[in-house]
């Protein structure tokens, strides 16, 4: 039995769909971030970072979505989640993933996050203001070379697809309209129809 920590509409969404998906049997804890509960002593002990994914597994705890959703999909082979035996396939997989984890993440971290950069309310401000140009740029890239379609990888399914839907979920809040990207803004649409999808937006609904 697993357990996930996680944080409704975080980054940890990916995740989340991925154990659906899965059929792993796990348990989500919902981290309370409204009352700083990522900050308690209780949680750092699960993650000093202070920040969800944490995936508690009988061999420890993983962090960081890229590395966990790997996980995930190695660990129940027979849904075919990740191209296992292509090793270039599954680089190609973890180079998506690492550009969602690294750029396109940390882009919209900037427009809520910024105090992990700057302190001047001036720096702050100016960051904010870039994003919707930087989540847009990044969002060119994946529309127009990086997401091959119907689903990340061509016509086979993964767990990049989970946190690609989660990123395009946010475009919105980014000040991006996700209609500017018709193979995203498709992918998005098929990604809420899927039942684990649903199952999992349900379950941080709580």
């Amino acid at each position: 039995m697993f357990t996930l920590f996680f944080s409704p509409g975080s980054c940890s969404r990916a995740s989340h769909i991925a154990l659906e998906e899965s059929g792993l049997p796990y348990k989500a804890h919902r981290v309370n971030f409204a009352e700083g509960e990522q900050r308690s002593e209780a949680f750092l002990k699960i993650n000093p970072k202070g920040r969800v994914p944490a995936l508690a597994t009988a061999s420890g705890v993983l962090t960081e979505t890229p590395a966990i959703l790997a996980f995930i999909a190695q660990m129940a082979p027979e849904k075919k989640l990740a191209p296992l035996d292509d090793p270039f396939e599954f680089a190609l997989m973890q180079s998506f993933n690492g550009f969602i984890s690294s750029t396109v993440h940390v882009a919209h971290a900037h427009g809520r996050r910024g105090s992990r950069w700057a302190s001047k309310d001036s720096s702050l401000e100016d960051m904010k203001a870039k994003v919707p140009q930087t989540m847009g740029e990044c969002f060119e890239l994946i529309e127009h070379g990086m997401l091959h379609g119907p689903w990340v990888l061509g016509t086979a399914y993964s767990v990049a697809d989970p946190y690609l839907f989660v990123m395009s979920g946010w475009l919105e809040s980014d000040g991006v309209d996700i209609a500017r990207f018709p193979k995203v803004h498709d992918h998005f649409r098929r990604m809420n129809d899927r039942p684990a999808v649903q199952r999992a937006l349900a379950g941080e609904r709580g």
